[in-house]
């Protein structure tokens, strides 16, 4: 008997993404935007579905996604932000909020919600998780915004080719 098969593609035709960016950080958010536009760009997202929504920082992320996704308002979700380990136990409250709230918003809702948000302990891991180069992104240490953008479009994708085949 055979089975259906749901490759992964970073085929975007169709879909409608939220891009949620933090504001602390960004030198490091920035860049994270930048890559994440340009890998939905790529995977033939059109400029008219993105949405790009500033958010205060990395705890108001998953309120945002919440948001985003009982709206309907997007096929997928990407999270960008940096939280950054100081002194006190802040960076343990913000960065578990964080996934726990954008993990739950996926799940509660249906709606993938990818984390490109960058925890460390230094800026300088912040800025190598964050770096592109001429061209795209830099093989050193990648680029969250990049990796999150393409993992919200692979999702999306999926969900829509198994709704399909549902029916």
């Amino acid at each position: 008997m055979p089975h259906a098969a749901f490759e992964s593609t970073p085929d975007g035709e169709g879909l409608r993404i939220a891009v949620l960016v933090a504001r602390w950080y960004p030198e490091v958010t920035d860049r994270l935007r930048e890559a994440a536009l340009a890998t939905l760009t790529e995977a033939h997202v059109k400029a008219d579905d993105v949405v790009v929504i500033e958010v205060p920082g990395c705890f108001e992320l998953p309120q945002a996604a919440t948001w985003v996704a009982r709206a309907g308002l997007a096929d997928g979700i990407v999270a960008l932000g940096c939280v950054l380990r100081g002194e006190t136990p802040h960076f343990d409250y913000v960065a578990g909020q964080c996934a726990e709230g954008c993990m739950r918003a996926a799940q509660e809702s249906g709606i993938p919600v990818a984390f490109g948000v960058i925890t460390a302990d230094t800026k300088a891991q912040a800025e190598a998780r964050s770096q592109t180069a001429a061209g795209g992104v830099s093989e050193k240490g990648g680029n969250k915004g990049a990796e999150a953008a393409d993992a919200a479009v692979r999702m999306a994708a999926s969900y829509r080719r198994l709704e399909a085949w549902r029916r």
